[in-house]
């Protein structure tokens, strides 16, 4: 039977107790409590965008929120106090909570800097603050997503990235073996280039190669380059005054 139930979570950074605004609040006394308390109030949040609601427009109370984090009512109240001192909450007009930065524990965004400029603009219409800048960006809209979706989103994305590359490779045709042992790798590309720039030692120097490679069990990055290498170094042997090297190919040419 398929489970069609919504699941949230809460998504916290590996350095979210090191914020100034959690040290202060545990150095405290009964700093411990006021932190369980915190992270309950933002689990219950969760459903709601960050609004502390039992239900549509009815906020917790204190007594209510001491029921459900299993604290005492004194306790609770004076977290509270801490919280909004703090700017951990927020009063909004109808007395909910708003948990201040849940923007930043639940859902995904493109940007952490987008998705709280849009939950602080919700926040601000909420309070009928005016805001300049209301008619530029839409209200936000809190993206509930579990880690499973986002791992499927992103095998979505590796999955996609490998069928471009595959797709990539097969375009690009694969260097094709040449010479006498058929051990030289040219593309299709480099041996053109070869025949344009050796046009009447192309095949010498492939054959040439051929028989090193077989014959010495060498390996080379590019075998083209190579090429190139041997040519440039016979045409430097050629200058005027020296002996033109002999580009006839026999099986015993010696390398």
């Amino acid at each position: 039977m398929p489970d069609n139930r919504k699941y949230y979570y809460l998504k916290l950074k590996e350095n979210y107790f090191e914020d100034d605004a959690i040290v202060l609040l545990e150095s405290m006394p009964d700093g411990i409590l006021y932190s369980n308390i915190l992270l309950k109030l933002y689990l219950k949040s969760l459903k709601n965008g960050g609004k502390l609601e039992f239900a549509e427009n009815i906020p917790y109370t204190s007594q209510m929120i001491a029921t459900i984090t299993r604290h005492q009512v004194g306790t609770v109240e004076k977290a509270l106090q801490v919280f909004l001192q703090l700017g951990l909450v927020e009063p909004m007009e109808n007395g909910t909570l708003y948990m201040s930065n849940i923007e930043l524990m639940i859902g995904q965004s493109s940007t952490e800097a987008e998705r709280k400029r849009r939950a602080r603009l919700a926040l601000n219409q909420k309070k009928c603050l005016p805001d300049a800048h209301a008619d530029k960006c839409p209200p936000y809209t809190p993206d509930i997503c579990p880690p499973e979706r986002e791992l499927d989103i992103d095998i979505e994305k590796e999955i996609k990235v490998n069928k471009r590359e595959s797709e990539r490779e097969k375009r690009t045709p694969a260097p094709a073996a040449c010479g006498k042992y058929g051990n030289v790798c040219l593309t299709e590309d480099e041996l053109a280039e070869l025949k344009a720039e050796l046009p009447d030692q192309w095949e010498y120097y492939i054959d040439r190669l051929s028989c090193h490679i077989a014959s010495t069990g060498k390996s080379y990055k590019s075998h083209a380059a190579t090429i190139y290498k041997w040519a440039q170094e016979d045409a430097a042997k050629n200058r005027p005054g020296k002996k033109k090297p002999d580009y006839s190919y026999s099986d015993g040419d010696s390398l």
